[in-house]
């Protein structure tokens, strides 16, 4: 039988990654602009987050009838090396290198065995 996930198992993930989108741009967005006034990144990061948190919180909540809290940690990690990658490479315009690589697929291979039976 074929991988599937119910809606109730597949919001959370969702909820997850567009609140690491936002959450991932309020603690690295302000680099391209560090010229700006520390006091303007700070309030342009919180107001970013708020959002993040509109969507985690309830991701949580809703994920907890489906996964475990350690299993919804630590899909957060995996989600948030997926979003920092693209981030880094089409926000900052910084490489990945294979060690990057090798280190966050060794931080995915360890997060399995959290969902493993």
């Amino acid at each position: 039988m074929p991988f599937s996930l119910s809606p109730a198992a597949l919001w959370p993930i969702v909820m997850l990654f567009i609140s690491n989108i936002f959450m991932t741009f309020a603690w690295y967005g302000h680099l391209k602009h560090k010229s700006t006034a520390m006091f303007f990144a700070i309030l342009a990061s919180w107001s970013i987050a708020f959002f993040e948190y509109c969507l985690a919180v309830p991701a949580n909540r809703i994920g907890s009838t489906v996964y475990s809290t350690a299993q919804l940690k630590t899909m957060q990690e995996v989600i948030t090396l997926v979003v920092f990658v693209g981030f880094s490479v089409f926000w900052l315009k910084e490489s990945i290198t294979w060690n990057h690589m090798i280190g966050f697929a060794l931080i995915a291979l360890g997060a399995s065995f959290v969902f493993r039976a």
